[in-house]
């Protein structure tokens, strides 16, 4: 009998501290110290775009071939040149809240009037200015480099430039999906024994329209 009220004594002092922190504490919970969760999307407003953020885009879409010039002057030709396809893989590495750089690489397949097909594959750096409005990102980019290009049997290595903007919607942190719109100058400007031809030359100038995936990381 006494070994018996020795223990409840013993439990009484032990649990009388725990007890009496319940009470003064009230419903309050201790805190969790589990493995941290993320807070819903759904609210999310996107912060600033910080130095060292990146992101890698693939676009597929559209080419549409539009004004071509020959030494200069706007070919008048009474026709609606073929729809081509384009696609393009792009890396953007930011530098600040807004401005960026990066590189691409990309394709062009265009149709011709004589049944043929022009081939171009446009490679060069990139930097552009981004706004952000909540989960809406606005790009504007230009792009300069070269394009090789092949045509039947005929090769040709020129210049090549583009400009243009998209609008993006931030899906999660980690992936936007949007639209771009661009226009893209391809000029082929022969020579023939090291001397130039002007009388041969053309400006061809494209408009794509695309939709992207963009990864950020």
């Amino acid at each position: 009998m006494a070994l018996l009220l020795l223990m409840l004594c013993w439990f009484f002092c032990q649990g009388a501290p725990y007890l009496y922190a319940q009470e003064e504490g009230g419903d309050e919970e201790p805190p969790y110290e589990g493995i941290p969760f993320e807070e819903d999307w759904e609210g999310y407003i996107s912060d600033p775009y910080t130095r060292g953020d990146q992101t890698f885009t693939i676009s597929l879409g559209f080419s549409f071939p539009t004004v071509f010039l020959n030494n200069g002057n706007a070919i008048d030709h009474h026709f609606e040149p073929p729809v081509g396809g384009t696609g393009s893989l792009a890396y953007t590495y930011f530098l600040g809240a807004h401005f960026f750089l990066g590189g691409e690489i990309g394709a062009v397949i265009n149709g011709t009037l004589a049944k043929g097909n022009i081939f171009l594959v446009p490679i060069g750096l990139r930097a552009g200015w981004q706004f952000v409005f909540r989960r809406f990102e606005f790009p504007l980019f230009a792009v300069i480099g070269f394009a090789p290009q092949r045509y039947l049997n005929l090769n040709y290595v020129g210049l090549f430039m583009k400009g243009g903007g998209g609008v993006f919607f931030r899906f999660n942190p980690d992936w936007s999906f949007g639209l771009n719109v661009d226009w893209n100058w391809y000029p082929q400007w022969p020579m023939e024994n090291e001397k130039p031809k002007p009388e041969k030359n053309v400006d061809a100038n494209i408009l794509g329209l695309t939709i992207s995936a963009r990864y950020h990381f």
